[in-house]
């Protein structure tokens, strides 16, 4: 019978070439170290700058972010470049520019064809050493790292390694998050950055890797040319304490408005340079790696006390932990943590297998295979071994060492480290957990996150569990609307989402709607500027049907041609419908003046012309194009078990085709310069009344203003804004007179509306112009601005009582790219906007040369 080690080596001596390969390593009179290593196998090539720097070396702003915060700005313009130069070079020459930062670095680099290596070291020197951190951009980049932190916290995952690191490290400033913590935070300067920066990057802290297709001494020659022109600093070394010895287990079990319970048991362990440091990495990948692992079969297979569980080895510097984490209901997370706890001490007392010795050897042999298939992950192995470890040659000693490993010595150092006296227990429960009320609704009136789920199509699932009635709503969306339809064809988009509610390849349109309303249930369709769906709406024992209807409409809608018919002569017959009110006839007529040939010109029921030009086949044709993974967002809100019905809808979405998000705007409807028919203009039409409407360009869906929009609409409209008392109250001018917005992808459009006598249409539109007026010279009253705030605060907090509602939002912000619980972030927001930023907006937005306005009299 072989001996242990012998497969062992054999593994092992697939990385025989990598230990042969030349990489030149030289450092500049200035400090700064340089690795190069050529690769012939393809013409490309990836320049990494690694910064000796990162979250645990900001000494006195320990906890600011520091690091994070010079991340995002080094590409934000230098002495040379402005920021918007720098990516579009790198673009130009078919590169990809990215960083990051972790607790001991900071990593910057390009990846690009080789031909154009120079280019990448010239643009990362120039950023690195001569980055000017303009004022504004750090202004700007301070709020886009709030939001993250904010997008942070919404993160259960986050939270809970952000409470096992602060519970674990009492001292070490492992205990701080690399983002910092959000006071801290906010507190930071420009100088504050600027002193970090100029003590920090300096060329005797910095370690450049080229690697690919490139010339050894060309490339030293280019570094030295770009890099070492930089004279060597002093670089004062940052005190970073040692941890003390864990004398005793420490626990730390949270309840919040999470569905699921996260858990995490830790164990602190020596830091890479020590001599297990390799053997508890083959520890780990035993216990918890891959569905085969002791834990996976012991706790999640045999006992079903876990929907997942892992182990790891995490080690970065002079210490680390040695976890193990798992997901459970929240009534199973007790009985799974005594479970985990006794095979574990089943495995100190009986060992491991040699068998389970060469597999694990196995997989970190594939796995340091696979770090090198590309000309990046070979020079973050180098960048790694440089700055982490400080010896180049460290992943040859890291396999011998492998090689020696033994099953007794497994045995040794999980008895030796992983022991219940020194255990972290950290977990983020459900609030019902906690106490026995049946309702998940959170403290002070708030509603719980939705978590969010990506499949490996891209479709996203999105959960909100509320018990307080029994309801339960589904909503499925998928990002649409006037820009993605042909401009002969107008008016797909509300047609398309009423269809899906129709016949299936299965049933009928009535059998369809049968299905759901024998139950009480509703199935209906939306659509809008920028998104259509449908949704199903049923009382909780009924979850099974309305999963059957969405599941049909969704990958088996039949577009038959008689109903197709009947819905499109219904769709016409509401165009002609509009075209009887004078106030809808007239903001059309001015929509489509302000937005011309772009498709917003439109709305998503189109125009008589369109609809009579559209076949079932066309609808068909557009379904292909926007059902597809990444367009696709299914959000469920109401009284449900998420154990029980996550699975059944993550399979529904997996059978979605794979796909990227269809690009809009085809032919005339690309984005261009508004409004497209600035100026007056007058229609006449068989009316009683006259009806005005002023036209400018408004903030588009992710405009940084949109908020500002959301108050600028508030102030102008409702019986107590200052506009309706004086055109109604004191002059008598108008019946209503109020602002209204279209918001698209890529416009918008900001107007205001009255109905009046014919005859005093003048008299509306000057008073429009001097409240306009007020507004830009910053006449809003701070009482004025408080109560839209609260109005608006109110009447969000209203909107998103009901389910629907809720998923509505929350889909849409997954679509359009926000964190799925940005309604969560709406009053700070509302909160945030001064009369300043009123009269900002309206200087920005209301100007009369970029003004549609238009009059319909009689």
């Amino acid at each position: 019978m072989p001996k242990p080690s012998v497969p062992a080596a054999a593994d092992i001596h697939l990385l025989d070439p990598f230990w042969r390969e030349s990489v030149d390593r030289t450092v500049l009179p200035n400090g700064l170290t340089l690795l190069i290593k050529a690769d012939r196998s393809a013409a490309l090539a990836s320049v990494q700058v690694w910064v000796k720097t990162g979250s645990i070396h900001e000494g006195e702003f320990l906890g600011a972010g520091l690091s994070h915060y010079l991340e995002h700005m080094l590409f934000k313009g230098t002495s040379r470049r402005a920021g918007r130069e720098i990516s579009a070079t790198v673009q130009a020459h078919g590169g990809y520019i990215n960083a990051y930062t972790t607790f001991d670095r900071t990593v910057y680099y390009i990846d690009l064809p080789s031909e154009h290596t120079a280019v990448a070291i010239d643009i990362l020197a120039d950023a690195v050493l001569n980055s000017t951190l303009p004022a504004d951009e750090c202004t700007k980049e301070k709020e886009v790292i709030l939001r993250e932190i904010a997008m942070t916290r919404d993160d259960p995952d986050s939270r809970l390694w952000d409470a096992l690191f602060s519970t674990a490290f009492r001292e070490h400033p492992f205990r701080q998050p690399i983002i910092g913590h959000r006071e801290v935070f906010a507190a930071v300067t420009r100088e504050d950055l600027l002193d970090y920066y100029t003590a920090r990057y300096v060329p005797n802290n910095l370690v450049v890797v080229v690697v690919g297709d490139v010339d050894v001494e060309q490339t030293r020659a280019v570094v030295a040319q770009h890099f070492g022109t930089a004279p060597r600093v002093r670089l004062a070394p940052v005190l970073v304490p040692a941890e003390p010895a864990q004398l005793a287990p420490r626990a730390s079990h949270r309840f919040e408005e999470v569905e699921l319970t996260r858990a995490v048991q830790a164990w602190p362990i020596p830091g890479l340079a020590h001599d297990d440091a390799p053997v508890l990495d083959l520890l780990a990948t035993i216990l918890g790696h891959g569905d085969s692992s002791v834990l996976w079969q012991e706790i999640r297979e045999k006992t079903g006390l876990v929907h997942s569980i892992d182990a790891s080895a995490w080690n970065p510097g002079s210490s680390g932990l040695f976890c193990v984490s798992f997901t459970a209901d929240a009534a199973k997370r007790e009985a799974a943590a005594r479970a985990i706890e006794q095979t574990l001490a089943r495995c100190g007392h009986r060992g491991f297998t040699t068998a389970q010795l060469k597999k694990a050897l196995r997989q970190l042999v594939v796995g340091e295979i696979n770090t090198r298939k590309t000309m990046s992950g070979q020079a973050s192995r180098l960048g790694a071994a440089e700055v982490v470890v400080g010896d180049l040659d460290y992943s040859r000693s890291y396999f011998e060492c492998l090689r020696a490993v033994t099953p007794a010595d497994l045995r040794r150092v999980l008895q030796a480290y992983v022991t219940p006296a020194r255990l972290t227990a950290i977990s983020l429960n459900p609030t019902a957990a906690a106490t026995p009320v049946a309702s998940v609704k959170a403290p002070g009136g708030e509603q719980p996150d939705f978590t969010e789920t990506r499949l490996p199509n891209g479709a996203r699932l999105l959960l909100q569990r509320d018990a307080r009635l029994p309801n339960l709503h589904f909503r499925l969306i998928v990002q649409g609307g006037p820009l993605y339809e042909d401009p002969a064809r107008r008016g797909a988009t509300a047609l398309l989402a009423t269809l899906l509610t129709k016949d299936t390849r299965r049933r009928s349109a009535a059998a369809v709607a049968r299905q759901i309303e024998e139950v009480g249930g509703s199935f209906y369709p939306f659509s809008g500027n920028n998104s259509l769906g449908f949704a199903v709406e049923v009382l909780p024992p009924d979850a099974a049907r309305a999963i059957e209807a969405a599941g049909e409409a969704l990958l088996a809608p039949a577009f038959k041609a008689a109903t197709f018919a009947i819905e499109r002569d219904a769709q016409l017959a509401a165009l002609q419908q509009d075209a009887d009110d004078v106030v809808t006839l007239t903001r059309k007529l001015a929509r489509a003046k302000f937005f011309g040939a772009h498709a917003l010109g439109l709305d998503d029921h189109g125009d008589e012309a369109g609809v009579k030009a559209l076949t079932p086949a066309d609808l068909a044709a557009l379904w292909r194009q926007l059902c597809v993974g990444e367009n696709v967002v299914l959000a469920v809100a109401g009284d449900f078990d998420p154990a029980k019905l996550a699975p059944k809808l993550k399979a529904l979405l997996a059978k979605v085709p794979r796909g990227v998000v269809p690009k809009f705007g085809r032919g005339p409807d690309v984005a261009h310069a508004l409004p497209a028919n600035p100026g007056e203009f007058a229609e006449r039409q068989p009316r009683e009344q006259a009806v005005v409407v002023d036209a400018f360009p408004g903030p588009k869906v992710h405009s940084a203003d949109f908020y500002v929009g959301e108050v600028a609409d508030e102030i102008f409209s409702g019986m107590a804004s200052r506009l309706f008392e004086r055109v109604r109250e004191e002059k008598g001018l108008a019946y209503f007179v109020r602002s209204g917005r279209v918001t698209g992808l890529d416009a918008g459009m900001f107007y205001f509306y009255a109905g009046t006598q014919p005859g005093r249409e003048a008299e509306v539109l000057a008073e429009v112009d001097a409240e306009i007026t007020r507004v830009q010279l910053g006449g809003v009253e701070p009482a004025e601005l408080a109560r839209c705030q609260a109005r608006l605060k109110a009447g969000r907090r209203q909107a998103l009582q009901t389910n629907s509602a809720r998923a509505m939002q929350a889909g849409l912000n997954a679509l359009q790219g926000q964190p799925v619980n940005d309604w969560k972030n709406y009053d700070g927001r509302i909160e945030a906007v001064t009369i300043g930023d009123l009269a900002a907006f309206a200087n920005r937005h209301f100007r009369r040369t970029h003004r549609t306005r238009l009059v319909v009299r009689p």
